[in-house]
């Protein structure tokens, strides 16, 4: 998929040096161990699909175990010419989340001007994925993302909700807690839906 056209320029670039230089870290590897795949969640994920939110940090798992290389961090100047930072979060980790078993079969490949997916192939979750992801914290800013795809129209409530519970189905925890974040953010898409 190409980027929303609303994403940043800026932002794209300093994503774009960050992943390259993931590629060059695995150039020589077997053809057997390739591609890597990158499955891409959180704000920058979001900003692919919206344009709207970013965030300084990406959250991303990967298909192997893999050695990063250690300057995962570029400054860059947004549009308005402020100095800001982007950079790869090693601690991000799915488990602590909820996802969707069948998320990264489902995730969406994102098209990236000299990176070859044939080595690294950078996937977004995709947009329902997307928005199951943030619903076991549900914080405000979570509560916003899914309200912005939501609006898109990239999301429906009855598909978010069968999503969710299924993905509910192998989460270890409250699950009356789960239960009503999943309750809540389905009211937020039928919100945006009876509007729409």
């Amino acid at each position: 998929m190409q980027p929303d056209p609303a994403t940043r320029p800026e932002y794209s670039a300093a994503f774009q040096e960050i992943v390259s230089r993931i590629v060059e870290s695995l150039s020589g590897l077997p053809d057997a161990t390739l591609p890597v795949k990158m499955y891409i969640a959180g704000g920058a994920a979001m900003h692919f699909y919206t344009g709207i939110r970013f965030s300084i940090d990406i959250d991303a798992a990967f298909s192997h175990r893999i050695l990063l290389p250690d300057n995962l961090d570029v400054s860059y100047r947004d549009a308005d010419g402020n100095a800001l930072l982007l950079y790869l979060d090693r601690q991000y980790n799915e488990a602590f989340g909820l996802i969707h078993e069948d998320a990264h079969e489902d995730s969406v490949p994102l098209e990236l001007d000299g990176v070859d997916p044939g080595i690294l192939d950078v996937r977004l979750l995709s947009p329902l994925d997307l928005a199951v992801s943030k619903i076991s914290r549900l914080s405000d800013k979570d509560r916003a993302d899914i309200t912005s795809l939501a609006t898109r129209g990239l999301i429906s409530a009855e598909a978010l909700r069968r999503r969710a519970q299924e993905a509910a189905s192998a989460y270890v925890g409250n699950q009356d807690v789960l239960k009503n974040s999943i309750m809540l953010a389905c009211r937020l898409v039928e919100d945006v839906e009876a509007i729409v």
